[in-house]
């Protein structure tokens, strides 16, 4: 499983607009179109499967969204998860978690194992997927669960949102 690049980009600078809040570092959102590094990954290989566009709910609705149609499991890796420090830190202080936060020039990419890395290389090699990183694996072992190994070593679900952590924003 392939994410194009950081999270929470996005979500973290339309709530500071709307909220008058300033940061000490600037954060931008990452509007982007993607069509071009879509044609970067299928010209790599034919092996992509599914590809997701994780703005609202963010990265863990997009995932839960696969997982329970799917009914596959699928496991993360947070160290493996690229969000920017300075959104990290805004997540920290305003209490939110940035798997949930909005992203609007990102994809989440479910690839055949086998050629994952080199799918990784070309986007790696396309502007709009400089910081790409394999995130995850699918599993058999929990259909329709999405669980994060974190940097403890411990692992913890990922739910769905029953509610909207942060109201619609485009």
């Amino acid at each position: 499983m392939l994410l194009s690049g950081t999270i929470g980009d996005h979500g973290i600078t339309i709530l500071s607009q709307w909220e008058g809040i300033e940061f000490e570092s600037a954060v931008a959102s990452d509007t982007a179109a993607l069509h071009t590094l879509v044609a970067a990954m299928l010209d790599a290989s034919s092996n992509v499967r599914c590809l997701r566009d994780p703005t609202r709910g963010g990265l863990s609705s997009s995932l839960n969204e696969i997982a329970t149609r799917s009914q596959v499991g699928i496991e993360l890796e947070e160290d493996a998860i690229p969000i920017r420090e300075e959104v990290r830190g805004a997540c920290e202080l305003l209490g939110l978690d940035p798997l949930y936060v909005a992203n609007e020039g990102k994809l989440l990419a479910i690839v055949e194992p086998n050629s994952a890395e080199e799918i990784l290389e070309a986007m790696r090699q396309h502007p709009l997927g400089g910081s790409a990183q394999i995130i995850g694996t699918i599993t058999d072992s929990h259909p329709a669960m999405v669980t994060l190994r974190t940097r403890l070593g411990t692992s913890r679900v990922v739910d769905l949102l029953s509610g909207d952590q942060l109201p619609r924003i485009c």
